[in-house]
């Protein structure tokens, strides 16, 4: 028993010493979308899928000087919504929950993006990932953790979780992280996973977190 405890302890100040040496690393991490709004970032979330955040960038530079509220996006034309988005991948798709997604927002919602997870995640191509995204970052709520590809890989490299689920992953990094930084961990576990911690190569000889991993390679 008191071996487990120890384990226990160790491990928690293993975790607390990740998170203090990524906020040192990457204090102001945040999403790499550009928006003024919260429609504005609940619709390039929407488009993020399966695209990068470069891409959508480039998208929306023109697309939100054409459609600037919810009423636009609900009353635009489908055609040319789906010429718009092309390059982002998936246009049809994505186009159709876009436009009804808006419609809904301007139809129960009073043309403003609901401030919970609740309502948010009823709408046309919402789902838990896009609702923590706009609620941590347009509203300032730490509601959940965005779990992208880099917070999955990372996580599970990492030891801060051992499943493939997105759903398990943020529950479990949820009960290891104190509430007020969930969303800024998000971004931190992006940046760190974009610039040493990448998919096929990762830089493990320049990790900051190379000695407290078990998947370091030495």
């Amino acid at each position: 028993m008191a071996t487990g405890k120890r384990s226990a302890r160790a491990e928690k100040e293993r975790v607390a010493e990740i998170h203090r040496r990524i906020n040192a690393e990457y204090p102001r991490s945040t999403t790499a979308l550009e928006y003024r709004t919260p429609v504005q970032l609940l619709v390039s979330t929407i488009l993020s899928a399966q695209c990068t955040d470069v891409r959508v960038n480039e998208v929306t530079k023109n697309l939100f000087q054409k459609y600037r509220t919810a009423r636009d996006f609900a009353e635009a034309s489908i055609e040319e919504l789906e010429e718009a988005i092309r390059p982002t991948g998936f246009f049809r798709n994505k186009a159709k929950n876009i436009k009804n997604c808006c419609k809904t927002i301007s139809e129960r919602f009073g043309g403003e993006v609901p401030r919970n997870m609740d309502d948010l995640v009823q709408l046309d191509g919402v789902g838990r990932k896009t609702a923590n995204c706009v609620l941590g970052n347009a509203f300032g709520m730490n509601e959940g953790v965005v779990v992208d590809t880099h917070v999955m890989r990372l996580s599970r490299r990492l030891g801060l979780s051992f499943s493939e689920d997105p759903l398990k992953i943020e529950q479990d990094l949820m009960r290891l992280f104190p509430r007020e930084s969930w969303t800024l961990l998000a971004h931190q576990l992006i940046d760190h996973g974009r610039a040493v911690c990448n998919a096929r190569k990762p830089k493990c000889g320049e990790c900051l977190l190379a000695d407290l991993c078990p998947s370091a390679k030495p």
